[in-house]
């Protein structure tokens, strides 16, 4: 393989990996920030819940 084709295939290597390397970091922002957030709404007061004795019993017949 000649110098000037193997440096095409490296330059394109770094991009790839580079772009995956962005790629993560944006994955774990977000994941980041919805893990925040669910932490948030767990610790949220239940008790505003507008129907609280909703999904207390279950009729079943037989």
């Amino acid at each position: 393989m000649d110098i000037a084709a193997m440096s095409v295939v490296m330059a394109n290597s770094k991009v790839r990996s580079g772009a995956s390397l962005a790629m993560v970091a944006n994955i774990k922002d977000l994941m980041q920030q919805q893990g925040n957030q669910l932490t948030e709404m767990l610790s949220q007061n239940i008790s505003n819940a507008p129907h609280p004795t909703l999904g207390k019993s279950v009729d079943i017949k037989l």
